[in-house]
């Protein structure tokens, strides 16, 4: 699609540039074995590496991420962050990084982070957020629908004092969330692989207008809650 199509890393992106990289945990060669022993391996490796983590386009106003951002982050700070780990990704330090990616701490955002820290953070939070507390601690083991995580856990778009709340987000990842505008972030997952719909989402018109396809049942969600 070239110039057509933008799009952005999400968990599963990172976990097979990692396997690529040398990186063997959780590893499952019955279903990356595809791409890894293709003819044009390489070529597919280095566009995956070269994608953005965060997309902000200005025309319509609007800011795509796979997963969610931090409640302590403005839109600049995540903006940043995001660009930090994308030249992280492209250079020469991205095997070196995919072999100590992998982990839920720090599972709390701080300027004074180490270097390795703050791009983990920021990768966790761009491609795996779900819930957060109230003190902005992330929570990357809750999975389910709203309603079912522990107390005192929200959805990290409802946090009350979510620092991006004025800018409009629009982020996929949680397929047992299903379609959600709320708090204006605009999710968008809505289950296809798993027998929901596919949703798009247009973003050129006064107010944001949704559109629903359906897919083929192929797995429950609910079996990996």
């Amino acid at each position: 699609l070239g110039d057509s199509a933008v799009c952005v890393l999400g968990n599963h992106d990172l976990h097979l540039l990692a396997i690529a990289g040398g990186n063997p945990k959780h590893k499952d060669t019955r279903s990356l074995d595809a791409i890894l022993t293709a003819p044009d391996r390489d070529d597919l490796l280095h566009w995956l590496r070269h994608r953005p983590l965060l997309h902000r386009d200005e025309r319509v106003g609007f800011t795509m991420v796979h997963a969610g951002l931090p409640p302590q982050w403005d839109i600049n700070t995540a903006v940043s962050c995001a660009r930090e780990v994308e030249a992280v990704l492209r250079g020469p330090e991205h095997k070196s990084y995919f072999l100590q990616m992998y982990g839920n701490k720090p599972a709390l955002w701080d300027p004074t982070l180490s270097q390795m820290e703050r791009w983990r953070f920021t990768t966790n939070c761009l491609t795996r957020l779900r819930y957060c507390t109230a003190e902005g601690h992330l929570c990357l083991k809750e999975k389910g629908p709203p309603g079912s995580q522990a107390s005192g856990r929200l959805p990290w778009f409802e946090h009350p004092h979510r620092r991006s709340r004025g800018e409009r987000i629009v982020f996929g990842h949680w397929s047992t969330l299903g379609y959600q505008v709320s708090a204006n972030a605009w999710g968008i997952d809505s289950g296809c692989l798993w027998g929901g719909a596919l949703t798009l989402l247009r973003l050129d018109c006064a107010e944001p207008e949704a559109f629903h396809h359906r897919c083929k049942s192929w797995q429950d969600p609910t079996q990996f809650v």
